[in-house]
C-alpha cells in the first residue's frame, strides 16, 4: 500500500488522492439529513477534508501514512472539538466526536427518555477524556459503561481515567482481547442502557478481540439501526491485519458475515477517518468499498501486498501494554 492512503493501522481507499500542503483551505457545506424515528432533521454543517499537512517527517502512527493532518470541523467545545454530526431522537441521543491526534471517533450513545439518562462510550481516547466527561454533565447523562470495540495500537484508551473521575462506570472490551475490564463480552450479548442496546458481534481479522457494536432491532429500537465498527471496517477501507493476532482471511469473513449482513441502510460509524468522512451505510461499502467489495482470493493477496509496506506503528509499543489494563499502568 502506498503511504498515501491512510495511517499506519488501517487501510483506506488506494485511490485516494494525498492532501496538497500548498493548496488553500476552502471548507465546503455538507447537508445531514439523518432519519429520527420518522422525522427527518437537517443541518447544515461545515467541515475540512484536512486543514493542516505537516512534514512527511512526523513519525508514522499506527495507521497507513507518516504526514500528520489535522481535521476539524465547525462545531467546537472548550474542551476540543466535535464532529459534525449528531443525532437524537425521542430516545436515543447520539454525539460523535474526534480526536484529532489519533484520528479516532468516540461516540456517546444515552437513553433521555429513561428517568436515569444512562449513557455510554465507544472508543474513549485519553487525551480527550475531559471534554467527553464534560459534555456528558452538560447534557444531564449518567455514564454507566466505557467500552472499546478493541485493544488499541494508536492510542491510549480513556476508560481507565474514566473510571476513575466517574465512580461506578464499568469498563467493557470483548473476551477474546486479553485485556483487563469490568465486563467482558462475546458475540451475541447484548448492553443495555435505559431501555436501549447494543448488540455485540465479534469482527475479529484487524486485531483477534475486534468487536462491532450494532443498536438493537425492534420497534421500540432507533431506526436506522448503528454500527460501530471500531477499525474493522471503515469508509471505503479497513484495518491492517499484521499485527495483534490480525488476519486477513478472518477479517474479510467477518465483515461478511457480521456487518454486510445487516441491512443496507445501517449506518456505519468507523473507528477513525483521514479525510473528512464520519458515517457511511453497509449499502454503500457492499458497493465502493475498494477491498472488500472484491472476492476473498484477491482481498487477501491484495492485504498481504499492502501490509509488507506498511510502517511499524509508533505508539504500539506504548499505547498496548496500557490499554491491556484499561490504559493505566502502575
Amino acid at each position: 500500500m502506498s503511504g498515501d492512503s491512510g495511517n499506519p493501522a488501517l487501510l483506506s481507499n488506494a485511490d485516494a488522492t494525498k492532501p496538497n500542503k500548498n493548496q488553500p483551505f476552502v471548507p465546503r457545506i455538507t447537508e445531514l439529513r439523518m432519519l429520527n424515528l420518522g422525522y427527518i432533521r437537517s443541518s447544515a454543517c461545515r467541515f475540512s477534508h484536512f486543514i493542516t499537512s505537516h512534514s512527511s517527517s512526523s513519525p508514522s502512527s499506527c495507521f497507513g501514512f507518516s504526514p500528520k493532518q489535522t481535521i476539524t470541523s465547525a462545531l467546537r467545545s472548550q474542551m476540543g472539538s466535535f464532529s459534525t454530526l449528531s443525532r437524537s431522537s425521542s430516545r436515543l441521543l447520539f454525539r460523535q466526536l474526534f480526536e484529532n491526534e489519533s484520528f479516532t471517533y468516540t461516540y456517546l450513545l444515552a437513553d433521555i427518555s429513561h428517568p436515569d439518562k444512562p449513557a455510554l462510550l465507544i472508543d474513549p481516547v485519553d487525551r480527550a477524556v475531559d471534554r467527553d466527561l464534560n459534555l456528558v454533565r452538560e447534557l444531564g447523562l449518567k455514564l454507566i459503561y466505557a467500552m472499546n470495540t478493541h485493544v488499541h495500537a494508536d492510542h491510549i484508551t480513556g476508560t481507565g481515567l474514566i473510571k476513575r473521575k466517574v465512580p461506578g462506570v464499568k469498563s467493557v472490551i470483548s473476551k477474546a482481547s486479553g485485556s483487563k475490564a469490568d465486563v467482558f463480552v462475546e458475540h451475541g450479548d447484548k448492553i443495555s442502557f435505559g431501555n436501549l442496546f447494543l448488540e455485540v458481534r465479534a469482527t475479529p481479522g484487524h486485531t483477534v478481540g475486534c468487536v462491532t457494536y450494532v443498536t438493537g432491532d425492534g420497534p421500540d429500537q432507533p431506526q436506522p439501526r448503528m454500527a460501530f465498527t471500531g477499525d474493522a471496517l471503515l469508509v471505503r477501507g479497513c484495518g491492517r491485519t499484521d499485527f495483534q493476532g490480525g488476519s486477513s482471511e478472518q477479517l474479510y469473513k467477518s465483515v461478511h458475515s457480521h456487518i454486510f449482513t445487516l441491512p443496507k441502510e445501517t449506518l456505519v460509524y468507523p473507528g477513525h477517518d483521514y479525510k473528512g468522512f464520519t458515517v457511511t451505510t453497509v449499502g454503500e461499502e457492499m458497493l465502493y468499498n475498494p477491498r472488500l467489495t472484491k472476492d476473498e482470493v484477491f482481498f487477501l493477496e491484495q492485504l498481504i501486498f499492502e501490509n509488507l509496506n506498511l510502517p511499524y506503528p509508533d505508539m504500539i509499543d506504548v499505547a498496548l501494554p496500557a490499554n491491556k489494563v484499561c490504559g493505566l499502568q502502575d
